[in-house]
């Protein structure tokens, strides 16, 4: 029995607690949620990109290609791990990597008197400090962020942050800082649409599989789907974040684990034990509205139908994490995981 058509984020959790109804990324019969019907989007193509801060209605359903995203210089198109973490379950210091304790934070005065989210709280004091992360830096913009090894698996740390839309056109008004202020982008990193996040664009104009795909529109993702993920790193598949569940000891209770240590709402905050640290970033409808940081979505590279796709979830509340799948329209986080060697 699938859940589609009028069920929300906001209210599936109780679905599921009623339910018990779980559905994979890749499972053509997975549960759905969608929280109303949306108007077909128009083209992809878009000539002029709204400003962050603007929105053309905030009362309407709204297109996959509307709303902001920002533009930066062109920029070089490849990245490069300058360190990288070498453990497995308990992560082992890999050579030149930071540790998140030696960030010029002071996080415990930060941190004192806080419970719960906080867009205020800088983002080097949600890693788990015991921990000795690697880095990699997008040479597309810049910036560095931390990973980690799992296993044989080496993650971002913390959700991207990309949003060079002259480069990459897949992101032109498909992706979004929380509530359009960019300081919670550096945060947080940005919330794409799901087109966005397999980078429509690039596979509709590959020259050997194009590839039409977004909302309202079905089709075949080829194996590894890089989307907006550096070169050397792509979008995660079901069967990679079943891999993560796997190696933390299993998804009854791999949401404690991947969760920070601080962040989330009443007493939901995680043990981080392997320094995925997912952090409740929220999320945004198809309509334009910000909804509450008590949420951690993360797209997959795979679809349901031509108006949903895959992604994983984790809440204040339940112990294990979630595979689901959500409107396109709606726009989430998105982890990078390293290519395999």
């Amino acid at each position: 029995m699938a859940l589609k058509n009028f069920m929300s984020p906001w209210s599936y959790a109780v679905a599921i607690g009623s339910m018990f109804l779980f559905a994979a990324c890749g499972d053509d019969s997975s549960s759905t949620k969608v929280a109303e019907p949306v108007d077909d989007p128009s083209s992809s193509s878009i000539a002029v990109e709204t400003p962050d801060g603007e929105e053309s209605s905030s009362s309407v359903i709204q297109s996959d290609n509307e709303g902001s995203s920002s533009n930066i210089d062109s920029l070089n198109s490849s990245s490069s791990i300058s360190e990288e973490s070498s453990s497995s379950k308990v992560p082992e210091p890999a050579e030149g990597a930071t540790s998140s304790s030696s960030v010029e934070q002071n996080c415990s005065a930060i941190l004192k008197g806080k419970s719960g989210w906080s867009w205020d709280v800088p983002k080097e004091c949600r890693f788990n400090p015991d921990i000795t992360y690697g880095t990699m830096t997008d040479s597309r913009d810049g910036q560095t962020y931390k990973i980690i090894k799992i296993g044989n698996q080496t993650w971002m740390a913390e959700n991207l942050n990309y949003a060079d839309s002259t480069n990459t056109p897949s992101l032109l008004e498909r992706s979004w800082c929380y509530n359009k202020k960019p300081e919670n982008c550096a945060v947080g990193g940005r919330l794409y649409t799901w087109a966005a996040a397999i980078d429509s664009v690039k596979l509709a104009t590959d020259a050997d599989n194009p590839q039409d795909c977004g909302y309202g529109k079905t089709c075949t993702l080829p194996t590894i789907v890089q989307g907006i993920c550096p070169d050397g790193w792509h979008l995660p598949t079901q069967a990679e974040w079943e891999t993560l569940f796997t190696e933390v000891g299993g998804q009854s209770m791999a949401s404690d684990i991947l969760k920070s240590l601080t962040g989330w709402y009443s007493n939901g905050s995680g043990t981080d034990d392997v320094g995925f640290s997912a952090i409740p970033a929220g999320f945004r409808y198809n309509n334009g509205r910000f909804i509450d940081s008590q949420y951690a979505y993360f797209w997959c590279a795979s679809e349901y139908d031509s108006l949903q796709a895959h992604d994983m979830d984790l809440d204040y509340f339940y112990k294990s994490p979630k595979l689901f799948s959500f409107e396109k329209n709606y726009a989430f986080s998105v982890r990078c995981l390293k290519d395999d060697p």
